[in-house]
């Protein structure tokens, strides 16, 4: 939930491009990180890696992971992350969403791999515009509340209270494994 809240505010920075379209894609971050596998503990499922500037990192795997056992110290493990958002104007009268899917597949080969993918669709409704700051407050399902600040004050005199964003966020995560050379 911690990537969606930074994800809306990514959005509310560039929330000016929204204001003149009904929908809008924003292109989030990719971002790719490698390590190496220093240490394993089969019995608590631990990795410890070794990141490029030779800082360790103990993770726990969990036990959905079934190809844990193939990973050997050495192993150079490379994840990529990436996320979006798109963001629509709602129509009035249109239907609340609040939805969540997640998918995790393992990858072909011999070496341990998976790709996990999550997307989180919510209507938020606008619950307070502040000009002076300038800022904008939204809340949606289950209690979820943000505000953050807005660059644009052209883009919030647009808005106003009770206006209606339906707000699809997208994450996934794709990790590769190569042996040692």
């Amino acid at each position: 939930m911690n990537y969606f809240k930074a994800a809306v505010l990514a959005t509310l920075v560039v929330f000016p491009a929204i204001a003149n379209a009904q929908i809008k894609t924003l292109p989030g971050e990719m971002q790719t990180v490698s390590a190496t596998v220093d240490a394993i503990e089969h019995a608590s499922r631990s990795l410890t890696l070794k990141k490029p500037d030779n800082t360790l990192l103990t993770i726990k795997v969990p036990r959905d992971y079934e190809r844990f056992d193939g990973l050997k110290v050495g192993d150079k493990l490379t994840a990529t992350y990436y996320d979006n958002i798109v963001i629509r104007a709602k129509a009035a009268g249109e239907k609340a969403v609040d939805s969540t899917s997640a998918s995790m597949s393992a990858n072909p080969g011999t070496k341990p791999g998976f790709s996990i993918g999550a997307q989180r669709s919510i209507t938020a409704t606008v619950t307070e515009i502040d000009m002076k700051v300038p800022s904008l407050s939204l809340s949606g399902p289950s209690n979820w509340k943000y505000s953050s600040r807005v660059n644009d004050k052209d883009a919030l005199k647009q808005l106003k209270v009770g206006d209606k964003l339906d707000i699809v966020w997208t994450e996934a995560v794709m990790l590769s494994t190569t042996a040692p050379k």
